[in-house]
């Protein structure tokens, strides 16, 4: 009996691919380090005549030679170092509030569902898209109206209202994530609801506690609009330096904001470690 010989059918070919073009890998790699740059040049013109000589003891960008004498006159400018002064405390006590107020306003609105809670979430949302300068102009009204005298007080009650909102949603989202089997665990375990609070839930949303903070510090000192409003005879860093554009900028100026600069780096930095540390 002869072998049937059977006859394979042609496997149906794949559609032709087109051929990649290299350059688009190397697209958005560029587009990031263009917009890096844009971004960073400016700070690193800050740092670079930082160092500059000026022989007026004003800002000049004809390099002059290389000095290190204005950091050692850094706090010669006393109504300057005022200034920075009062930009320091207004920012650290008004990121203290805001973090004392948002963080349970942020698990709140994370964990429980009440009356109420969507309109939480509006408002928290409106005060963060609302234009600086409407915020100022109605928390202006607001001191107008009820006779209060504008001045660090005012300026701290402004930096803490709309600080408050971003630490809200920082914290939130982190606590959005959290596992809640391990409060249970822990309540189950015999903890009160005190004890599970303070070692199980703060130690996974410290992180977002932690990011909320730096975020509420460099808004707070970098804020100029809202300030403006409510400020009254209280000058901070960015309205002293403001008003001496018009008569030329002392490069301590500079100095300060290389500072600056430099500690919110030190503290990004430890807020990654502290988020890389912290339990899963």
């Amino acid at each position: 009996m002869e072998a049937a010989t059977v006859e394979a059918s042609p496997r149906p070919r794949s559609p032709a691919r087109p051929p990649r073009r290299r350059w688009t890998r190397f697209l958005l790699p560029t587009y990031v380090v263009v917009v890096l740059l844009y971004t960073m040049v400016p700070i690193a013109v800050m740092i670079l005549y930082g160092f500059n000589q000026s022989p007026t003891d004003r800002l000049t960008f004809a390099w002059n030679g290389f000095t290190l004498d204005w950091y050692r006159r850094l706090f010669e400018i006393s109504d300057l170092t005022d200034a920075l002064l009062h930009s320091l405390e207004i920012a650290a006590l008004s990121t203290v509030i805001a973090v004392a107020l948002g963080t349970p306003a942020a698990l709140a609105l994370a964990r429980y569902r009440f009356r109420g809670r969507g309109l939480g979430d509006v408002v928290v949302l409106a005060d963060i898209a609302a234009p600086s300068v409407v915020v100022g102009a109605s928390l202006l009204g607001f001191f107008v109206y009820l006779g209060v005298p504008r001045g660090f007080g005012t300026i701290l009650l402004a930096h803490v209202a709309f600080n408050v909102a971003f630490v809200v949603i920082v914290v939130q989202a982190r606590v959005s994530d959290l596992d809640e089997s391990l409060v249970e665990a822990a309540r189950d375990l015999g903890a009160s609801p005190l004890v599970a609070f303070w070692k199980v839930t703060l130690p996974l949303i410290f992180p977002g506690i932690l990011a909320a903070s730096l975020l509420a510090f460099a808004l707070s000192i970098d804020d100029f609009i809202i300030t403006s409003f409510v400020a009254g005879q209280t000058l901070t860093f960015p309205l002293w330096v403001y008003g001496a554009v018009k008569v030329g900028i002392p490069p301590q100026v500079f100095v300060m904001g290389t500072l600056i600069f430099t500690i919110g780096i030190l503290f990004a930095i430890a807020a990654v470690i502290a988020n890389r540390r912290s339990p899963a």
